[in-house]
């Protein structure tokens, strides 16, 4: 049986996250934006990358995994790139400070690529290329960490389900903003299952014989969506993150070898300047007819509504700034556990 969901106030729970956080020995800025991002996923309906993470990410900082104050050293940096060395920073905090670097260049020479190595869990991924769209630019993230995936064909993880997310302006509608992992279903999705209670469903996972599983306790290894594709677009985005920061994390030979961080992941992050090819307004005006042609398209029996991406996320987001965020019991329980070690007080 599923457990209960109750509701928690937005604010109250990213000021309680964040105090949990500087708790654990982060500055009050990373604090803040961790907290941010984290609770930003849970308002969007994204909770599989929510505050359910906060234990995880609390043991990191406690074994140093998560480094506090990490020796962030830029490796290089042209007019267009820049490339970091994050030295286990929190992710959300580096990757930030990442694209507001890329916006910085973009607006200087067009676009701005930058290369995060060694760095740990970031979140839901669509938070940072919106940081360019509100610069009136297109943004781009994309993350890899060590392997979690099954490749097609295969019943062993070898690859991961490396997420990318694309987001544009548009001037009457929301941006539209793509966030997909690799696989049928984000890794996150099963630690939501099991703080839940509930199964999975056949096809997003296989246990430790390589067989089909549904219950995500047994989960050893994610499949990718849409099969050989899935599979396809995940090697290329290691090929674009971790083997171009020289920190392989799926090729075989190298898989094993003594690192510096074990919870680390590569990344990179990059921010398109819109006015380089069109006038930004024209732009969002034309992102606005598409939305609208798309969702005047004749629907299939059954379907109430053309959704393009993003759109759920953000009717969510409006629901839950109004009534709260509903949280399952296990997350409750798990986020009281932390509190009571910290010396902190859960919220009522």
């Amino acid at each position: 049986m599923a457990d209960k969901e109750f509701r928690m106030d937005w604010k109250k729970l990213k000021e309680f996250t964040k105090d949990i956080f500087v708790k654990a020995g982060l500055s009050h800025d990373d604090g803040e934006i961790v907290a941010d991002v984290l609770v930003w996923a849970n308002l969007r309906g994204v909770d599989s990358h929510g505050v359910l993470r906060v234990p995880w990410y609390t043991s990191l900082l406690e074994s140093g995994e998560m480094n506090r104050k990490p020796d962030v050293k830029v490796l290089k940096e042209t007019s267009a790139i820049l490339y970091i060395d994050a030295d286990g920073a929190p992710g959300p905090s580096i990757t930030v400070w990442a694209m507001k670097k890329a916006v910085e260049k973009a607006k200087d020479v067009g676009i701005g690529w930058c290369l995060i190595r060694d760095h740990t869990h970031q979140g839901a991924m669509a938070y940072y290329p919106l940081i360019a769209v509100k610069e009136d630019m297109a943004g781009i993230a994309i993350v890899n960490n060590p392997p979690n995936m099954a490749p097609y064909g295969a019943k062993v993880r070898g690859l991961h389900n490396s997420p990318i997310s694309i987001a544009v302006p548009a001037k009457k509608h929301r941006p539209v903003v793509l966030d997909m992992a690799t696989s049928v279903a984000a890794g996150g999705k099963l630690s939501l299952a099991i703080d839940k209670g509930i199964p999975i469903p056949l096809g997003w996972a296989l246990d430790g014989d390589g067989n089909p599983t549904t219950d995500p306790k047994q989960s050893r290894a994610l499949l990718p969506i849409a099969g050989p594709k899935g599979s396809g677009l995940s090697m290329m985005f290691e090929c674009l993150t971790s083997v171009m920061v020289n920190n392989p994390l799926a090729v075989p030979t190298l898989m094993n070898k003594p690192r510096k961080h074990n919870a680390l992941q590569n990344s990179l992050v990059a921010a398109i300047n819109i006015s380089m090819f069109i006038d930004p307004e024209e732009y969002k005006n034309h992102i606005d007819t598409f939305v609208d042609c798309i969702k005047a398209l004749p629907k299939a029996d059954g379907v109430d509504e053309i959704y393009v991406p993003g759109e759920p996320e953000d009717r969510c987001s409006d629901e839950r700034i109004k009534n709260g965020i509903p949280l399952p019991e296990g997350t409750i329980s798990n986020l009281k556990n932390v509190a009571q070690k910290l010396g902190l007080k859960f919220p009522e």
